[in-house]
């Protein structure tokens, strides 16, 4: 038997063996920090015993297998802790995620009192150092073994498994789970385990099953690396934009109006606004033509498009097949509607392409379990667009598409953020799509080809294109690491044909053309959601609700704060005059609180020398500058999209 380690150095034995005991045989102190293997690509437990000749490289917590492992394994001591601590509980799932782990269980709601309590049963498991020792079952063995140990959400996992599967558990002391790895070898490797949180959650993640309590927690191999996590956490909850749009005023939630249906505010509509005029004022530039449709549609046209078959379950469908002569339903996109702007009247090869935008308010109908904040709602608004056309001008056009679309990122200062993806259909799941095989290949192999051109790395995603065609998806993550598609560019070769769209060629013949479907900023509520965590609620200046507030030391100097106030805004600079009864330090805290880019400070000496003092976000206190030369520079900043960065923090 022979192993090819990572630094490509061989290692031969007379029989087959552990992992963990060639780990051992590498190096005493390699065994001790190993978490997991690498065995000729697939992560796997130390406890797999090998024959004939690998690749193998022993993972330790450094790499993302070894923490998967590691973090795996403080999910199952947490398990054991609560069986401890509260043996009616019901295990479900606990899964090792990007950072920490979690575990489901049938019991009540907990507090951090109880968490506490739940983390000290923990520290007593970890001491105790018990192996973790694997074994399997034939299925219907498994079935009977889960449920003398009375825990049915087992019980239904394994028989959702083949007949003919052999079950993996783990054991370690008196409690056992079913699991698949892999696993450490003992609990003592486990340092700083802390327990973040709990929340509800549906078992398997459907609203119509059992909410469940989750148990969030992390797990690091020094105190010193967890202590930065929580302080990273500490961050993350400053910037959670659920939390800080609150607090600036720039959204709300309402029961009675209902989940994923936020309130925007003045201050979060202004955002919003700017960033629609600058998007259609662009879009202009580029050759868009406007259009406005309806909100809803009949169910006719989603029959059309493929909608209705494909993605009725996510639109809100007004009345009933059955009862109804017409049913409706609010719309989910733009397409189909603006297909049919395009076929008003006949187009010619000349007049193609096609631009079309449309600020677009949708409406999908998302699971409750689902809905965060501002970045996963029930009704939203798009800065949609759809391309016609011809075959010879698609690559060009898609291109540009993306140019946009990159344009839009460089300028609210997020490109570096994201990520991009080829997202393919799922060859082994036909009734997800319409289109012959050929012609799926074929065009996601154009878009493969753009990317590359283009030099923008990305991944390929099965199964995540729309039903009608492969798509870039612009994605980019929030501040709890979770994954949302910010910007989508898809091509679609199928939908002119079931909508009987043509052009006339130069030879007279009717041609099929080719659409676009694409966004160039996207969902202007997930955007907002999106720069809030961004930039801590700091806007640039250009996107600030308010850019700048005057503020006079005293009543005396109102007339003059009033007089800059006025010539602002003359100026299209959005700013605020505040002519409390306060002291001016107090003003200017709460000028800061409030994230405003400016403070224009005004007293007597500049009343006399007709100047105002500067105190910015950016640079703290500015000095002392001519109105004039201030409008000047913050129109620039403004006209500019200028983002500045902060140099110095403020005083207090």
């Amino acid at each position: 038997m022979e192993v090819i380690l990572k630094d490509g150095v061989r290692k031969k034995y007379e029989q087959p063996m552990a992992i963990i005991d060639i780990a051992k045989d590498i190096s005493e102190g390699l065994a001790r920090m190993a978490c997991a293997a690498e065995l000729d690509g697939e992560v796997v437990d130390l406890r797999t015993e090998i024959d004939g000749e690998h690749q193998l490289n022993i993972l330790t917590f450094d790499s993302e297998g070894g923490k998967a492992a590691y973090r795996h394994t403080a999910s199952h001591v947490l398990a054991q802790a609560v069986k401890r601590l509260y043996p009616e509980a019901k295990c479900a799932i606990g899964p090792s995620i990007e950072d920490g782990f979690y575990y489901d269980f049938d019991m009540e709601s907990l507090d951090r009192e109880t968490l506490d309590k739940i983390e000290k049963e923990i520290k007593k498991v970890i001491k105790e150092g018990a192996v973790l020792e694997r074994f399997t079952l034939p299925r219907a063995e498994a079935i009977e073994f889960m449920k003398e140990r009375q825990e049915p959400y087992k019980v239904e996992l394994i028989e959702d498994l083949p007949e003919d599967a052999e079950i993996s558990f783990y054991r370690q002391g008196e409690f056992v789970d079913l699991c698949a790895g892999p696993h450490l070898m003992t609990t003592k490797p486990l340092k700083a385990v802390k327990l973040i949180s709990s929340s509800g959650a549906y078992w398997r993640g459907n609203e119509k099953n059992k909410m469940l309590t989750r148990i969030y927690g992390t797990a690091f191999t020094k105190k010193a690396d967890l202590d930065a996590y929580l302080e990273h956490l500490e961050d993350i909850k400053k910037r959670d934009h659920n939390k800080l749009g609150r607090e600036l005023e720039l959204f709300t939630t309402v029961d009675v109006i209902g989940q994923g249906l936020p309130l925007l505010m003045p201050k979060g509509v202004q955002v919003i606004q700017t960033l629609q005029r600058w998007i259609e004022d662009e879009e202009e530039k580029r050759g868009y033509m406007r259009t406005k449709t309806p909100l809803m549609a009949k169910s006719d046209l989603y029959k059309i498009s493929g909608h209705w078959e494909h993605y009725k379950e996510g639109m809100f469908v007004l009345g009933d097949e059955e009862k109804d002569k017409e049913v409706f339903a609010l719309r989910p996109m733009t397409c189909p509607f603006q297909y049919y702007v395009y076929k008003a009247s006949q187009k010619s090869y000349r007049d193609l392409p096609c631009r079309y935008g449309e600020t677009s308010t949708l409406f999908r109908n998302e699971e409750s379990g689902e809905m965060h904040g501002l970045t996963r709602v029930r009704q939203f608004t798009i800065s949609e667009g759809h391309l016609i056309v011809r075959p010879d001008q698609m690559v060009s056009e898609f291109k540009d598409c993306i140019a946009l679309a990159r344009y839009c990122l460089q300028t609210l200062g997020v490109e570096e953020d994201v990520t991009y993806h080829l997202s393919k259909w799922d060859a082994d799941n036909r009734e997800k799509y319409i289109g012959e095989p050929e012609v799926w290949e074929a065009t996601e192999e154009s878009i493969r080809q753009i990317l590359i051109e283009l030099d923008i790395p990305f991944t390929e995603d099965v199964g995540e294109a729309a039903f009608y065609g492969p798509k870039v998806d612009i994605n980019a993550k929030n501040v709890y690491g979770k994954e949302d598609t910010m910007i989508t560019i898809q091509w679609d070769a199928l939908l002119a044909e079931q909508f009987d769209m043509y052009y006339i060629d130069e030879k007279g013949d009717k041609v099929r053309p080719y659409i676009i479907h694409r966004t160039s900023m996207g969902c202007y509520e997930r955007t907002l959601a999106w720069l809030i965590e961004k930039y801590a609620g700091a806007f640039p200046t250009w996107l600030s609700p308010e850019q700048v507030r005057v503020l006079p030391i005293s009543e005396k100097y109102i007339d003059y704060a009033a007089k800059v106030e006025e010539e602002l805004k003359a100026n299209g600079i959005r700013c605020s005059l505040d002519n409390r009864s306060e002291k001016i330090g107090y003003k200017i805290r709460e000028a800061r609180l409030q994230k405003t880019p400016y403070m224009l400070v005004v007293g007597q000496k500049e009343e006399e020398d007709e100047v105002v003092s500067v105190r910015s976000r950016f640079r703290g206190d500015e000095g002392q500058q001519s109105l004039e030369q201030f409008i000047n520079d913050i129109c620039r900043e403004i006209r500019t999209k200028e983002i500045r960065q902060v140099e110095l923090e403020a005083e207090a």
